[in-house]
């Protein structure tokens, strides 16, 4: 790895995010690798209370097990999901389990659905909380959001999650109607990475 690259290790093993990171980051200053590249196979007990706490959490495990294998990295967690306002800001950091089987996009988009089918109020917000922590620093956090409405019907085949339901605001389209880099330009994720950045180049 050229000596002028700083690792990031991305506390997730979704190998999927590496792309995401390294479009909003650059891949000038940065090499990023997920979880099992640095033989990562602990599991991590993800209890908090909110999208920061969960960040922290992941952040933090990951942060200690890099120092006892000595290698030196910042780590990047991140916790998001979906608040609602006519459920009070549910799902919130249940968003992937909110129909009780984690993962499964369709049962969840369409029990949120059911659950506000009889509400006025369909504004929500998408989420996202990243946690970076530098060797010997105290971890920083950065919070994106995505404003918008939930649909009343599904529409839409890309993207994933709740995106078939989820209009950002100023669209007349679901995020499954758009194409990625859309998406990407208004994405919670790309604007709390965007945070992350301004800081990091200050």
């Amino acid at each position: 790895m050229p000596q002028d690259k700083t690792l990031v290790v991305l506390a997730t093993r979704n190998a999927g995010k590496i792309k995401e990171f390294a479009h909003g980051m650059g891949t000038e200053r940065y090499e990023f690798k997920v979880l099992p590249d640095v033989g990562f196979t602990e599991n991590i007990v993800e209890n908090g209370k909110t999208f920061a706490e969960n960040a922290e959490i992941k952040a933090a495990a990951v942060s200690e097990w890099l120092v006892r294998k000595g290698i030196e990295a910042m780590v990047l967690a991140d916790d998001s999901g979906l608040e609602v306002n006519a459920l009070g800001g549910a799902p919130g950091i249940y968003t992937a389990r909110y129909a009780g089987e984690h993962g499964n996009d369709k049962k969840n988009y369409e029990k949120l659905l059911k659950d506000i089918e009889n509400s006025e109020d369909r504004g929500a917000r998408f989420v996202c909380v990243l946690c970076l922590q530098c060797p010997g620093t105290r971890p920083r956090f950065f919070e994106g959001e995505c404003r918008g409405t939930i649909a009343l019907a599904p529409a839409g085949e890309s993207g994933f999650g709740y995106d078939p339901v989820f209009v950002p605001e100023g669209h007349s389209r679901t995020f499954a109607q758009m194409s990625l880099d859309e998406k990407k330009s208004m994405s919670h994720r790309g604007n709390a990475i965007r945070k992350m950045m301004d800081e990091l180049l200050k």
